[in-house]
């Protein structure tokens, strides 16, 4: 990795470390994000969406384990459907664990989770050691920002910080599966 793109994933995780809203790329679309734990963070993101909070939100991750603290222990059996789709474009309707907070999950049982093969998300993650908010550059029920200026021109006075980069090769924003029953959510 350049210094540059360091300093900017650097910059990008200190923002979510102190409770800001960012926008970055994933797999087909900018996203925004913030970190999980941090309901002020997560109300600003809602707000700034226009989205109501019993929707839940999706959490995206470098790998499973940043997603632990989220979600139920599944068994062989779900834990071996998640590994052949990860890392990779497929989020997951997971039960969620207790704890879970509902500034998460919404009005639901289960949490949306991907373990991402975006490289920049992916380290953006390993950066903050933890899972991040992701959820599509938009005001709810419009299109979603495929780029830095659409991003800035959306959002600049409202979020704290734009991490640049490409967008993955999907065309669509991933599909969501309930893993339990196998059902798709979202094509």
């Amino acid at each position: 990795m350049n210094r540059s793109n360091s300093f900017r994933l650097g910059m990008a995780a200190r923002w979510v470390k102190s409770g800001g809203i960012i926008a970055y790329p994933t797999e087909a679309v900018f996203g925004l994000g913030c970190d999980p734990a941090d309901p002020l963070a997560v109300g600003r993101l809602l707000d700034i969406k226009q989205r109501p909070v019993d929707k839940g939100l999706i959490l995206v991750a470098a790998d499973q384990r940043q997603l632990a603290p989220w979600i139920q222990p599944l068994s062989a059996a779900h834990e071996a459907r998640l590994q052949r789709s990860w890392p990779g474009p497929n989020t997951w309707l997971v039960p969620a664990a207790q704890n879970c907070p509902a500034w998460l999950t919404g009005r639901h049982s289960t949490l949306a989770v991907r373990v991402t093969a975006h490289p920049l998300v992916r380290a953006l993650c390993n950066r903050l050691g933890s899972a991040l908010v992701s959820t599509s550059a938009n005001i709810s029920n419009l299109q979603p920002a495929r780029s830095v200026l659409e991003v800035q021109l959306r959002f600049a006075a409202l979020i704290d910080y734009i991490l640049p980069g490409q967008l993955g090769s999907s065309a669509q924003p991933t599909p969501i599966r309930d893993l339990l029953s196998g059902r798709v959510v979202r094509q």
